[in-house]
């Protein structure tokens, strides 16, 4: 089973594919770690590589590359990136997104990262627009487009225990015969 989970950063992406892969006994694939192993490979920290990657789009192409094949290659997976759900086209049984007000993803990151919640909201947002900009130019994909999406959650609506038990129910309650169609989402990508 390959269920994808993503969404903007602080939406809890991260939190709930650890708990859904948990829940199921399965791998769990972050974007965020194959981004952190692409960096080492080229023997650059995290922070110098995503400057890097402000300049150089194969960095963006090639961790999107490496996310494909994990998705096509892999079974019994949880692949959790922003464009997780696009990237593994028709691989993926169940493809969540999981999005929260920025007031409260900005707050989340804050947080995390220690600094201003109001200024971590305004890089975040700022951060999303370059990378939708981006998704569209490299591949033609609309990422506020969520219509691939088996499941959408507002997560600053509930604990994260509460999202993971209505992905789990999504998940155990489906029923093939009723399934009137899921989205269409070949892999055809020029990475």
């Amino acid at each position: 089973m390959l269920l994808t989970v993503s969404g903007p950063p602080g939406s809890g992406k991260s939190t709930t594919a650890g708990l859904l892969a948990d829940a199921f006994d399965l791998d769990h694939v972050s974007g965020g770690d194959i981004f952190r192993e692409l960096a080492d490979e080229r023997g650059y920290t995290p922070l110098e590589f995503n400057k890097l990657a402000e300049e150089n789009d194969q960095i963006d192409r090639d961790l999107d590359r490496r996310l494909c094949e994990i998705a096509v290659e892999e079974d019994d997976l949880v692949l959790e990136s922003r464009l997780a759900g696009w990237l593994a086209g028709d691989q993926a049984d169940f493809r969540f997104w999981l999005d929260a007000p920025p007031a409260v993803r900005g707050e989340r990151i804050g947080e995390r990262e220690e600094k201003d919640p109001d200024r971590a909201t305004e890089e975040t947002q700022a951060r999303e627009a370059s990378e939708a900009q981006r998704y569209e130019e490299y591949y033609g994909i609309d990422i506020r487009d969520l219509t691939i999406y088996d499941l959408s959650v507002n997560t600053a609506r509930w604990e994260p225990d509460a999202v993971l038990d209505m992905l789990v129910t999504a998940v155990e309650e489906y029923d093939a015969t009723g399934d009137e169609g899921q989205a269409t989402v070949p892999l055809e990508y020029d990475i």
